[in-house]
Formats: structure tokens, sequence, C-alpha cells
């Protein structure tokens, strides 16, 4: 199973690429598999290396903020 992190575009380039932001971690990923236009701000989903979509705003923030969340827990376990 794969789970995906909503990314937000943060720089777009020249040759059918974008930056993305995933929990603060950035990567160069390709939008070759992607015929919406992007934009900066959009939040996308990632799959090795590639944007396979683009989701709503608010559909991102309630899955980040879940995962923040798991995240939270999981360390508060391990302490």
């Amino acid at each position: 199973m794969c789970l995906s992190v909503p990314s937000k575009v943060v720089e777009i380039h020249d040759d059918a690429t974008v930056t993305v932001d995933t929990l603060g971690v950035k990567r160069q990923v390709s939008c070759h598999l992607i015929s919406d236009p992007l934009e900066l701000g959009d939040f996308v989903l990632i799959h090795i290396g590639f944007v396979m979509n683009k989701i709503d705003h608010n559909d991102a923030q309630e899955s980040l903020e879940l995962y923040r969340q798991i995240i939270t827990e999981m360390q508060l376990e391990s302490e």
C-alpha cells in the first residue's frame, strides 16, 4: 500500500518539473504525467517522482493535519 502526502508547489521550472514542499521536505518532481497546468501554491499528489494529480486546497490541509497528528502521536509513543 502506498500513502501519498499532499505536496505544495513552491517553484515551477521550464523543464516540465516543479519543486514541491512535503511537510518541510523540498524536492523536484516531474509534471510529464499531468495535463492540468500547475501554479504556485497548488497542492498535488506525487508517486515515484511524478505529479499524479492536483487536489483541493481544503482537502490537502485536512490530510496534512491528520499526518501531523499521526507524527506527533508516534513521537510521544517513542519517548
